[in-house]
């Protein structure tokens, strides 16, 4: 199984949730509730470690043997909010999450997702996981793996 283990504080949303579920860290931080967006937090794309690693290998599969340079989204082609991905995985979990609000942060949009028609069409490619598997998976690795991949004490 594959898991996401930064070395210093996180800057993607899961990892950081990850950590504040496995009282790592005291709260979620979330930047910006006041976005253009139903709830006001950021919406983005989330794909599935599995699906990524599948779409590589197709995409590699493509290029062996052509020149030139070629370029595919990978994604799931829907958006999810800060605040549903945290209500996901709250009910997926258990667990309730702390949260604290902070300003926008510069550079920050309101929504983001892919088009990941080209991948369907020249890779056959598509994302096989939803959100909620998403979550399933990487909170089984955390819980599996609280110190991700950092060795564990030697013990004889």
């Amino acid at each position: 199984m594959l898991g996401e283990s930064p070395c210093n504080t996180p800057n993607n949303l899961l990892p950081f949730l990850l950590q504040v579920a496995n009282r790592l860290r005291p709260a979620l931080h979330i930047f910006g509730s006041d976005y253009p967006t139903p709830d006001g937090t950021g919406v983005r794309d989330y794909l599935h470690v599995m699906d990524l690693a599948e779409g590589h290998l197709k995409a590699l599969d493509r290029i062996h043997d052509q020149r030139g340079v070629s370029v595919w989204n990978l994604g799931t082609g829907q958006g999810y909010s800060v605040l549903e991905v945290v209500q996901a995985f709250e009910r997926i979990s258990g667990k309730a999450v702390p949260l604290i609000f902070e300003p926008r942060r510069p550079g920050d949009i309101a929504a983001c997702w892919s088009d990941p028609g080209k991948a369907a069409r020249e890779l056959d490619w598509r994302a096989r996981f939803n959100l909620d598997s998403m979550l399933t998976d990487a909170w089984r690795w955390q819980c599996m793996n609280p110190q991700g991949y950092r060795p564990t004490a030697l013990v004889i």
